[in-house]
């Protein structure tokens, strides 16, 4: 990339992106890269999630830069609309919420001391079968079945409150009974 690329004009760089040249899409990376994460962490997480997200988010990019019309809005309003639609669909499929439950589920057990060799070995659904039935329900639905705290609240019918003192109190007691 030339040392003048980066003084390019939109328009300029929408001709580039338009005539297929390469270079519009390090020019773009650059220049939007960094808004275009964040928006995308907002919604995905891990960031490591989030950042392979934008890196799918610019091959959408390079693949519809057709359908991109000046006359409808800017450049980055474009590209910000790819974003946010591309990673609120990752969010909502079902190999992503597995994936988020399970982090969440490595997460919370490396804050209790629980190490992953322990969950490894040992059974975690038959720990989980030996807490309280409250407990084992929301726990089962949040780490087995990847439901959120709010669908477990309108599906137990309970408070989200209550879920979530369930969560806290039931992570608590696996752990105890995991030592």
């Amino acid at each position: 990339m030339g040392s003048t690329d980066q003084y390019l004009s939109e328009e300029q760089l929408v001709g580039l992106l338009t005539q297929g040249d390469s270079r519009a899409m390090g020019i773009l990376y650059d220049r939007y890269a960094a808004a275009l994460l964040g928006v995308i962490s907002r919604i995905i997480q891990p960031q490591t999630a989030a950042e392979d997200v934008l890196q799918e988010v610019f091959v959408k990019i390079w693949k519809y830069r057709h359908q991109y019309q000046s006359s409808k809005g800017r450049l980055f309003t474009w590209m910000l609309r790819i974003a946010r639609n591309y990673s609120i669909d990752v969010a909502r499929s079902v190999n992503h919420r597995k994936q988020k439950v399970t982090d969440t589920i490595d997460l919370k057990t490396q804050k209790l001391g629980i190490t992953r060799d322990k969950t490894d070995t040992i059974g975690v659904a038959e720990i989980v079968n030996r807490l309280a039935i409250e407990y084992r329900q929301v726990i089962e639905l949040a780490y087995f079945y990847g439901h959120t705290q709010n669908e477990i609240a309108k599906k137990l019918n309970i408070p989200l409150g209550t879920v979530k003192s369930r969560v806290r109190i039931g992570l608590r007691e696996l752990k105890k009974l995991m030592n």
